[in-house]
């Protein structure tokens, strides 16, 4: 099953034309899209958007990169609609959180150590509900498996891996997958591009973290991302690889359903409907 694991069709981006470039993902054959949360502010808009649209599931979280606005409260309110969504089956994880020590005004003092607060409290509700994790992995990824190593979190994605082989093996180790989007389709991604090939298949889901990380072949006004072209990922990954599209799509859909129950226990009951 051909499935983007991380896309953000909430992003401003999508204002104008959001219902489109859900129906353009449905007709590219798409039959899931997860749509992680960011901040406070947007829990009621992914679900709602997760509701209304073809294939839509979402995680609750608050991304690293928001924290700077957050309040300490906001884990509170954070808890609160995880346990209200519970009995919500389009509901399948934490996330977006992780850590981001790539952009320098928040990847050291005060502003760093909010973000590892706000990354290990997340750790410790997904692991208190038995959920996975939509990590965010940039320059972070020994600090984010040095708190997996105490937090026995529900595994769940890397997302946007480029880590290294032994930091790929920890993720893998702790029960994650690596998300593999865009950024895999440009030649001089060599990391990236080793590890979509050199991971077991099954270690491997897709993604495309729409409206951002555009694939190589968009260009000039065309480089809004959309789930549309994880299609193109799926080929991208089969070339690599040398094996066949539909070896990729049946082994990396089945691998998010492993790694995200929730979906794939939504995805049952859909498919026997």
């Amino acid at each position: 099953m051909l499935i983007d694991t991380h896309c953000h069709l909430d992003a401003p981006e999508f204002d104008a034309d959001r219902p489109e470039v859900a129906r353009q993902a449905w007709d590219a054959g798409v039959r899931a899209i997860v749509i992680p949360a960011i901040e406070v502010a947007n829990f009621s808009i992914v679900r709602d958007l997760a509701h209304a649209t073809p294939g839509g599931t979402y995680a609750l979280g608050i991304h690293p990169l928001y924290v700077s606005r957050a309040a300490d409260a906001d884990l509170d309110i954070l808890r609160d609609a995880v346990r209200a969504a519970l009995d919500d089956p389009r509901f399948i994880a934490i996330g977006e959180t992780g850590l981001d020590f790539f952009v320098p005004e928040i990847s050291s003092g005060p502003a760093r150590d909010r973000q590892e607060h706000f990354y290990v409290q997340q750790l410790k509700l997904a692991a208190e509900f038995g959920l996975p994790v939509l990590l965010h992995v940039r320059r972070s990824q020994d600090i984010l498996l040095k708190h997996l190593r105490r937090i026995d979190a529900a595994g769940g994605i890397a997302h946007a891996f480029n880590g290294s082989a032994q930091q790929a093996e920890g993720f893998l180790a702790h029960g994650f997958a690596l998300g593999m989007g865009g950024a895999m389709t440009y030649p001089r991604s060599l990391q990236i591009r080793r590890h979509a090939t050199d991971v077991a298949l099954s270690s491997l889901v897709l993604e495309t973290d729409a409206p951002d990380i555009p694939p190589a072949w968009l260009h000039g006004d065309a480089r809004r991302n959309t789930p549309a072209q994880v299609s193109g990922v799926a080929d991208a990954l089969a070339e690599a690889r040398g094996v066949s599209r539909g070896e990729i799509i049946d082994t990396t859909g089945l691998a998010a359903r492993r790694v995200l129950p929730r979906l794939d226990a939504w995805l049952s009951r859909e498919h026997a409907a």
